[in-house]
């Protein structure tokens, strides 16, 4: 077994360059691609506005500018897959399963998006019963997201109550925790900005008040849809969870807070089937027998693979050689 370990010298790297040297790419897919489809909205808005006859144009930006938040979404839900995995003594749920759940409750909400804002742009001929029901899917989508994205924070903030009271709570995961509250907070406000804008133009047959606002003036749309996902962007560049987990999802941090571990990973002794019913292990927790391996409290057992950078917040490189 061979660690080799590499200090990394760039100040400002692109999240391309750390994505490709912290091995983060499933961040970064999800990066890379909601700001493809969110980009392209935005162009096809800008377009739309030279060809206003243009439907199908019309429609298309509508798409997938609604579209691109939930996909932005889905990069937290594997950053804080991978912290459970860095801190599982403190995991409340199989970190393989956080990933899945949130974002088979992001493709909901992206289908529903899609029906909604098809309907809602195809409505612009007068029809008004198939407007109220593109209005309505929309609503339903934005509700739905910003439940999840309150779940997720309740979630983030229970790992980082559990860490504070056992007194493991290094530079990087402090760092991390304030990095996802920051994010979902853009992300929330965002599906609530959307929904006021969504319910006060569902009764279309005056338009007063909110409804003129969000109908009438661009800046409504720019300040409180663009503007957070911008921000959200940058944040999770600047703060870029490859410099402060690891690559490897078996590697763990000790309980002593400063000493990072390969270990097995999340081990679930459960069958597949009782996995993914019940990915919290509620029948475990009441029994008091759950169905995972405690492996961190043999910390013995478990080779140690770095002197506690991470933890520190000065980033390292660990690369494994073809023995580990």
């Amino acid at each position: 077994m061979s660690i080799q370990v590499t200090h990394d010298t760039e100040a400002l790297p692109t999240v391309l360059t750390l994505a490709s040297r912290y091995k983060f790419w499933k961040v970064t897919f999800f990066m890379t691609w909601a700001g493809a489809v969110f980009t392209t909205g935005w162009i096809l808005r800008c377009f739309s506005t030279y060809d206003q006859s243009n439907r199908a144009l019309y429609i298309a930006q509508t798409v997938f500018i609604y579209a691109g938040p939930p996909i932005y979404s889905a990069a937290e839900y594997n950053v804080l897959g991978r912290l459970m995995y860095y801190l599982p003594m403190h995991a409340p749920l199989n970190p393989g399963l956080v990933v899945y759940f949130f974002v088979y409750l992001g493709a909901s909400v992206e289908g529903l998006t899609a029906a909604g804002a098809s309907l809602y742009a195809t409505a612009s001929g007068g029809d008004i019963a198939v407007y109220r029901t593109g209005g309505t899917l929309i609503s339903m989508a934005l509700v739905l997201q910003a439940v999840i994205e309150c779940v997720f924070i309740s979630l983030v903030a229970l790992m980082h109550h559990r860490c504070i009271r056992s007194g493991m709570l290094p530079c990087n995961v402090r760092n991390l925790c304030i990095m996802l509250y920051g994010t979902s907070a853009f992300v929330l406000l965002r599906c609530v900005c959307r929904a006021v804008e969504s319910f006060s133009t569902l009764p279309v047959t005056t338009c007063e008040g909110v409804c003129r606002v969000v109908l009438f003036h661009e800046w409504y749309l720019y300040a409180f849809e663009a503007a957070p996902m911008v921000l959200y962007t940058y944040w999770l560049n600047l703060m870029h969870p490859g410099e402060m987990l690891p690559a490897q999802h078996n590697l763990y941090l000790d309980t002593d807070g400063r000493t990072e571990r390969l270990g097995p990973g999340w081990v679930d002794t459960r069958s597949r089937w009782q996995r993914l019913m019940d990915p919290m292990d509620t029948r475990g927790m009441l029994s008091g027998q759950p169905g995972h391996e405690k492996f961190w409290l043999q910390p013995q057992e478990w080779p140690v693979v770095s002197d506690g950078s991470l933890a520190r917040g000065s980033k390292t490189d660990i690369k494994r050689g073809r023995g580990l």
